[in-house]
């Protein structure tokens, strides 16, 4: 693309080029612009992908929740025995349980405690996907020993370094003596920032104020060859409803919809990056809006040698669609840069996406053809008498 603009209109490029200082400061403000772009857009995704990363995870076909359900920081109970009534249903091979609760994690270093997010399980049935959370299943079934989620936060203390230098740590969770017998990697979110697992026995004596028959997720396997939409028909039409079933991906898209719409965060990210893109209309406005100025008898000459009105504006729209690709370059390599320091300080699962890059980069042109646009007003001026 690139080359057939430089070959067809070298004109563009040798305005630009004329004034180097102008057009370093145009680069650089679209690449502001696009930067305050990529991080609000990709903050916004890694915030989501983290809080929906457990949802994503869990090793079922259809999963049965309360419908109060919004997040796993505020969670519903419902009865245990929907689950048996669903196991009666064709095409359910097996059920699973999850008990989920905010405890108060202590570190043994600085004695402060810090809230965490427990998922009580049954060790005979691992409920996650993970590869380290089913291998280190079986350490779960003596009391209060549970597995620690390494990716947390550097608050709860150096688990996972004393941990792997001499295989135990030991501190309290929820003033109750536990003990760390396995690691696994699951992340910060927003509903907690950090996770520990332990088993459905354990959970219960952390939270003595819970009930056994009263559980937060269901997980539901169903048999092979079935048609998944139709079991999820059958069983939301035939279980009471104080419980809704959905896909486990119909799951997480609650939880991220709670995130997005429920709370400001959305709105939040989402004015960012309509700031960056006004930021670089008014940048790229600015300099082709003086380029115009500076050479408008130069124009004017160009009229009175016979080029109309669109050959000029098309010259200008050029300019405009190459400061965008000049721009852009650099905005997306530092941001892939800025992504990975923020994914090593902070565990947010923060990378560069295709959709991501090519979202930007429309957004960019837009922006620029925009200005572009603006400017050409002044450019119409362009009166060969001003010349003669």
């Amino acid at each position: 693309m690139l080359s057939k603009i430089f070959r067809k209109t070298p004109l563009a490029w040798r305005q630009l080029m004329k004034e180097k200082t102008r057009l370093a400061i145009a680069v650089a403000g679209i690449t502001f612009a696009d930067m305050l772009m990529f991080i609000q857009l990709g903050f916004e995704s890694a915030l989501f992908d983290a809080a929906i990363k457990p949802h994503r995870n869990l090793k079922a076909d259809l999963v049965l929740i309360s419908p109060q359900f919004q997040t796993l920081f505020s969670v519903k109970s419902f009865s245990r025995e929907r689950l048996y009534q669903a196991l009666a249903y064709d095409g359910v091979q097996s059920v699973n349980s999850l008990y989920i609760g905010t405890g108060q994690w202590r570190n043994p270093e600085t004695r402060q405690e810090r809230a965490i997010l427990v998922w009580g399980t049954d060790p005979a049935k691992p409920p996650f996907k993970s590869a380290d959370t089913q291998q280190n299943s079986d350490q779960l079934k003596p009391l209060y020993q549970v597995l620690f989620d390494q990716a947390g936060r550097p608050e709860y203390g150096t688990v996972a370094d004393i941990f792997n230098k001499t295989n135990s740590f030991k501190t309290e969770l929820n003033s109750k003596a536990i003990e760390v017998k396995g690691l696994f990697t699951d992340g910060a979110s927003f509903a907690a920032d950090g996770n520990v697992i332990t088993s459905d026995s354990t959970f219960l004596e952390l939270f003595p104020q819970r009930k056994a028959d009263r559980i937060e997720v269901g997980l539901l396997t169903l048999k092979p060859g079935v048609d998944l939409e139709k079991v999820r028909s059958q069983l939301s039409a035939g279980l009471p409803k104080d419980v809704i079933v959905l896909t486990p991906e119909g799951f997480a898209s609650i939880e991220k919809k709670y995130w997005e719409a429920g709370t400001a965060i959305g709105f939040i990210f989402g004015l960012g990056t309509a700031v960056g893109f006004i930021v670089g209309i008014v940048i790229v406005y600015q300099i082709l809006y003086s380029d115009v100025s500076e050479h408008l008898p130069e124009y004017a000459t160009l009229k009175a040698m016979g080029y109309g009105d669109n050959y000029l504006l098309w010259v200008l729209l050029q300019e405009a669609l190459l400061l965008a690709v000049l721009g852009y370059m650099p905005a997306f390599f530092l941001s892939v840069g800025l992504y990975q320091l923020t994914n090593a300080a902070t565990m947010l699962p923060l990378f560069m996406k295709t959709e991501r890059a090519i979202y930007v980069l429309v957004l960019t042109i837009i922006m620029c053809s925009f200005s572009g646009a603006i400017a050409m007003r002044k450019l119409r001026s362009a009166d060969p008498a001003d010349v003669f």
